[in-house]
């Protein structure tokens, strides 16, 4: 029985052991590898943010340049949206986000929008979505050019009342059999827009709206 039982606390030792070394090994490799990860996750951002507004264009670090707002009415999501700003020796260019098109056929679509000071589209893509394979994924830029003729675009540039798709009464392309997500994504893009127009002071400056 002392036997059984010397054999069994070892056991648990033994297994004690191991559990303090393995967390210990994964503590060690998040230590190491955070800060490397963490730059992969900015040379990744910034290069997206470099589709739609040349790095040639600015020269602040636009992934600490940010402000966090909340603006459900607008960005299309309850929870905060990371706005960063793009800056020439200290001048603002340009401003992005992330914000949702809500009301996608299959759910929520988060837009990638880039917009200069003067309130011209730099450009929109799309970073994640549930649509339809073949019908709603036409919004992705490896799929379709139709995101891409949201560039150059403003709210004067088409009239307010022709940001829709063309089924609405507005200049944009539909696809057939799937009108739901280019409205979506339309509706998200002018919204965005709006905010940016009429809280751009405040967000080049830095407070934290909502």
């Amino acid at each position: 029985m002392k036997t059984i039982l010397h054999s069994m606390g070892m056991a648990a030792l033994i297994l004690t052991g191991f559990s303090v070394v393995g967390a210990g090994l994964v503590a060690v490799t998040y230590t190491s590898t955070k800060d490397i990860i963490a730059e992969a996750q900015q040379a990744a951002l910034e290069a997206s943010l470099n589709q739609l507004v040349p790095a040639n264009r600015y020269n602040n670090r636009v992934a600490e340049d940010t402000i966090e707002v909340v603006a459900p009415e607008w960005l299309g999501t309850d929870q905060p949206v990371t706005i960063y700003r793009a800056r020439q020796n200290g001048q603002p260019v340009a401003l992005f986000a992330t914000p949702y098109a809500p009301d996608g056929y299959s759910g929520p679509i988060q837009l990638l929008i880039g917009v200069y000071v003067d309130g011209t589209l730099a450009g929109v893509r799309v970073l994640a979505h549930k649509e339809t394979p073949g019908l709603g994924d036409t919004i992705e830029e490896k799929r379709s050019p139709w995101i891409l003729a949201f560039a150059g675009k403003s709210l004067g540039n088409p009239p307010l009342d022709r940001w829709k798709v063309k089924k609405d009464g507005g200049i944009f392309d539909q696809f057939t059999g799937a009108t739901i997500t280019p409205r979506a994504v339309v509706k998200a893009t002018r919204k965005f827009l709006e905010y940016v127009q009429s809280h751009q002071e405040q967000l080049f400056a830095g407070d934290i709206l909502k």
